[in-house]
């Protein structure tokens, strides 16, 4: 039996990487216009302006190009799909005992929200800087709550990109499945057992999505 087992597939890598690198230049191009030190330190302002309207305008694109991607669109239904051991999975994270009752696909509770959250927030974000940057949309829509949700969204994307980083920054083996696209077989059998269970099959994607359907 193989030590290391296929996780992700390079579009798949792809794709998070460059949604990735693009939410990066989104973040410091926003400080640069708006943190007042760091505005005056780049200058440039059209130019920094420019360049965070289209980082942002860009941002959906790797995802949608993803779809051409079979791999891709198995772990889109696998996020999208809720089942009960996702349920008993987020309620054990009240448990004395949070390991017990864990089981997951290849996608976790936690992991399937926050990618639910994150397409949700990219989606406002798209549509407030839109209608930022068309002008006169804005004599329909307040400017002033527009850029209050813009705002706020953002700062919480921050907030959940941080923890996101975090999380990963605390498991290697996760990082070298990103990375690599392969994990080890006995951290898929702790992290994500219902899915290892189908994922040597030849047959892994649809395999995998069954183990996600089961329970």
């Amino acid at each position: 039996m193989p030590e290391r087992v296929l996780r992700f597939s390079p579009a798949e890598r792809a794709v998070h990487r460059a949604t990735g690198l693009l939410f990066l230049v989104c973040l410091l191009t926003a400080v640069a216009l708006y943190v007042a030190p760091v505005a005056q330190l780049v200058g440039r302002r059209l130019l920094v302006e420019t360049v965070h309207e289209w980082s942002g305008l860009l941002l959906p694109v790797p995802a949608l190009i993803g779809l051409w991607s079979g791999p891709f669109r198995a772990d889109l239904r696998r996020v999208d799909h809720f089942a009960e051991h996702d349920r008993r999975w987020l309620a054990s994270l009240g448990s004395s005992d949070p390991r017990r009752g864990r089981f997951a696909g290849k996608f976790n509770a936690g992991q399937k929200v926050w990618a639910s959250w994150l397409a949700g927030a990219v989606l406002v974000m798209l549509g407030t800087g839109l209608l930022l940057w068309f002008k006169f949309a804005l004599d329909v829509v307040p400017r002033a709550g527009v850029v209050l949700v813009h705002d706020v969204v953002a700062y919480a994307l921050v907030v959940v990109v941080a923890g996101h980083v975090y999380k990963a920054i605390a498991d290697p083996e996760a990082r070298r499945g990103m990375r690599t696209g392969a994990v080890r077989r006995s951290w898929a059998a702790r992290e994500h057992a219902l899915w290892l269970g189908q994922s040597s099959s030849p047959s892994a994607d649809q395999a995998s999505q069954a183990a996600d359907d089961a329970a």
